[in-house]
């Protein structure tokens, strides 16, 4: 199993051309394509998983680069969630703390 992360989609990217796309290279099990949770708008990237972690290589290496929707696709091997989500969760937390600081500074205003 090869699970590949897809960037810089055009935002009209359908998950069906996306698979036809990959499935030149083998056996596509899922595609994924991440849309904004408030809009239902692509949010310009998406995930491959290909049965074969060889097949999945050679997709990589082939589309990485190439152009669909006239944008340049950035194909990887996607990092594994655990690595993701660990403990970059509370960072992240913070992060948008920290960016929201008037916002924070507002909601100590209304205490």
């Amino acid at each position: 199993m090869k699970n590949i992360f897809v960037g810089n989609l055009d935002f009209n990217t359908a998950e069906d051309e996306l698979r036809k796309l990959f499935e030149a290279y083998g056996q596509v099990d899922r595609i994924t394509i991440l849309t904004d949770r408030d809009t239902g708008r692509s949010r310009g990237f998406g995930f491959v998983e290909m049965t074969n972690a060889e097949e999945g290589d050679k997709a990589i290496a082939a589309l990485n680069g190439s152009q669909i929707g006239g944008r340049t696709l950035n194909v990887n091997e996607a990092r594994p969630k655990t690595e993701r989500s660990g403990g970059g969760g509370k960072d992240r937390g913070g992060e948008r703390g920290g960016r929201g600081g008037g916002g924070g500074g507002g909601g100590r205003n209304r205490w």
